[in-house]
């Protein structure tokens, strides 16, 4: 069965009218134009719906039948379509997003300002999570993307590069580092390292150079937070990607960076699921995202990878 608006116009107005050329021309068509298209309409329902006689036209019982849920019929197609061309125009829709608390604190919500003056219908929800929830949310489709690095298992999903992020020694200024230009990772043997917990990305980053097997891990944590306090306690130094140094600008804290030939870098990624058509307004945050992903650089201290 096809029916259309128009068949449905057309039924309410002859109903109103109970004369086709007054309907006709209400529907500005030709009386046969008109005629044929009621016609069609009986033909896709299978039912007379007018009794049509040289001076009145009256509903037949199906057509009082049809009577009863045309108008809301025809509401709701109508409805429908103006949904349709709002989420096509971005006035409305929704966009969730997961990311690394790195992301979500330090970048992301100039993106989201940027993006609600832009398309203030649309909803916008933010998961800051680490790595391998970001990824479950993506697999589960809780979220249309993640920005993340590459977990252990990326089955069913695809990771388009975003960036590479350097890590930074960080440590109080009364530490015999804190005045170098730049630090080589062999100068932080014996040295007491305040790690992130292993669930994070950062972790797993540092877990793969094995020079970090000499330094003497003190306190394990889970909080960017929690590790600034330590090392203004004096309970260690830590290594940190650049997205995060915001959480470390402190008069008695010190940044250093790592020399070259010793550089540590976190590959981060927009993760989404493999197949997975985005919405029109998920379509244009990912536009976003990739036109200010240059900007991801605090200081512009660390390369930006471009996308094969």
């Amino acid at each position: 069965m096809n029916l259309s608006s128009r068949q449905l116009k057309a039924f309410l107005t002859l109903v109103e009218e109970r004369h086709f050329t007054r309907a006709a021309r209400r529907c500005h068509l030709t009386q046969p134009a008109f005629s044929a298209l009621i016609q069609s309409l009986e033909d896709a329902l299978g039912v007379r719906l007018f009794d049509r006689s040289t001076r009145r036209v009256e509903l037949t019982p199906e057509g009082r039948h049809f009577r009863r849920s045309a108008p809301r019929l025809l509401n709701d197609m109508e409805a429908l379509v103006g949904e349709m061309r709002e989420l096509a125009s971005k006035r409305r829709g929704r966009v969730a997003v997961a990311a690394l608390p790195s992301l979500a604190a330090g970048w992301l919500p100039r993106i989201y300002a940027a993006y609600s003056a832009q398309y203030p219908g649309v909803e916008l929800s933010l998961h800051d999570a680490l790595l391998e929830p970001c990824l479950q949310q993506v697999r589960e489709g809780a979220v249309d993307m993640a920005l993340a690095a590459q977990g252990r298992d990326m089955g069913g999903l695809s990771a388009e590069p975003l960036c590479e992020d350097l890590f930074y020694l960080v440590c109080r200024r009364d530490h015999a580092l804190a005045t170098e230009r730049a630090v080589e990772l062999k100068a932080l043997r014996g040295q007491r390292m305040i790690h992130l917990g292993k669930g994070s990305s950062i972790r797993q980053s540092l877990s793969s150079h094995a020079a970090l097997d000499a330094m003497q891990t003190a306190l394990e944590v889970d909080h960017l937070a929690t590790v600034t306090g330590l090392i203004l306690a004096g309970l260690g130094m830590s290594l940190v990607p650049g997205m995060t140094l915001f959480h470390f600008r402190h008069p008695d804290l010190s940044i250093v960076p790592l020399a070259p030939g010793s550089e540590i870098r976190r590959q981060l990624y927009l993760v989404r699921r493999d197949n997975r058509g985005l919405s029109q307004a998920a379509t244009a945050f990912h536009e976003l995202l990739m036109r200010e992903r240059d900007t991801l650089a605090p200081e512009g201290k660390f390369a930006i990878r471009e996308t094969p």
